[in-house]
């Protein structure tokens, strides 16, 4: 028997609200991403003033990072994931609201802008990579946590109750394919068993728009050929709901006030909240950072601070990526991922910074 703390069914809307009058949606992602920039531009004005630095600097240095970090995760993921594609068609590489920001790219593209940053404004690389590196886990736990309400970079399936159902691309198939329906939930439980592991029950549940009826005789082909049908032969959609081929698929159609409704008994499959993970794990890293600059910013030697970040960033994502799908299916083939592969020298690059400036040394505040 499932509990409702076994397994989550997750289907919010990636647009958070549409902007009168001109009918604009805002999206979570881009919402977040701005956000984690914006979060980040009042944390380094902080940063900047306890250590007699000008804030008005901080409005340049955010312009650098924005683009830098937006041009080089975009090309990141275009030449890393996908180049012979993008290669091929090189107008699709500006398409960035389609998706497609590799962070390894974005790090790239940071490390540049930092360069030219700290030669333009008269300090040290190291002591901006120092600075940077305490807020760029912040951002990144925004858009982690916008990847999540866009139901993106989904984690492996857990083989178990628990875990999260990414339900927004079933919600989008019902809501697209039929212009009758007002509305499309879900919830837990239902007829639909399993005795295979990682499989829970949930119950889809289409709400029709007033006025409309369903004949139970005449709805009969549609609920139990063309429904089972559609969610088999969609990749996005066997991703979340399990179904195989003459596999009994319940449903009952009822009114309630009036409203035609159907409820459909299908098998859902809980996966890792990979998002989740990246995101609490650079809110911890977060901590550490600030709570290391701010008790020892006058006695750490330049470059250990960055050093530390680059470690505990990449052993980070090079550990997640194992409950993470793979973006591309190529890197099936492969011992490691292209996410682990890539972490591997920015993680030694970070370990070759701790040892080189590891200790103490007296400062003037």
């Amino acid at each position: 028997m499932t509990s409702i703390l076994d397994f989550i069914i997750w289907s919010p809307s990636p647009e958070m609200f549409t902007i009168p009058g001109i009918g604009r949606e805002v999206r979570w992602y881009g919402l977040l991403f701005a956000m984690g920039f914006i979060v980040a531009q009042q944390v380094m004005y902080w940063i900047f003033k306890k250590e007699n630095k000008n804030p008005k600097d901080v409005d340049q240095l955010t312009m650098y990072l924005v683009i830098a970090v937006v041009v080089g995760a975009r090309l990141g993921h275009c030449l890393f994931y996908n180049p012979s594609y993008y290669l091929g068609n090189p107008i699709e590489i500006f398409k960035i609201w389609e998706g497609g920001l590799a962070s390894h790219g974005g790090a790239i593209g940071m490390f540049i802008a930092l360069y030219l940053y700290a030669r333009k404004y008269g300090v040290t690389y190291l002591w901006i990579l120092d600075r940077v590196a305490i807020v760029t886990v912040l951002v990144g736990a925004f858009i982690r946590f916008g990847n999540f309400m866009n139901s993106e970079i989904i984690g492996l399936p857990t083989g178990s109750d628990s875990g999260i159902v990414f339900a927004r691309g079933v919600e989008d198939m019902f809501l697209k394919g039929d212009e009758r329906l007002e509305d499309v939930s879900f919830e837990k439980g239902g007829k639909a068993v399993s005795d295979s592991a990682g499989l829970v029950p949930i119950q889809i549940v289409l709400e029709y728009k007033r006025g409309i009826e369903l004949d139970p005789v005449t709805s009969q082909s549609f609920f139990e050929r063309s429904i089972p049908n559609a969610l088999a032969r969609q990749t996005s959609i066997s991703k979340h709901i399990y179904y195989q081929s003459g596999m009994e698929m319940p449903y009952e159609l009822y009114k309630s006030g009036g409203v035609q409704y159907a409820k459909i008994d299908v098998l859902g499959i809980p996966r890792h909240p990979g998002q989740l993970y990246e995101s609490l794990a650079c809110i911890f890293m977060f901590l550490i950072l600030a709570h290391v600059w701010y008790h020892h910013r006058t006695q750490l030697k330049e470059g250990f601070l960055f050093g530390f970040f680059m470690t505990m960033l990449w052993s980070e994502r090079f550990i997640v990526e194992f409950f993470k799908e793979n973006q591309e299916a190529w890197e099936a083939d492969i011992p490691l991922n292209m996410g682990q592969w890539l972490s591997i020298p920015l993680f030694l690059w970070g370990v070759t910074f701790m040892v080189k400036y590891w200790g103490f040394e007296e400062k003037k505040a």
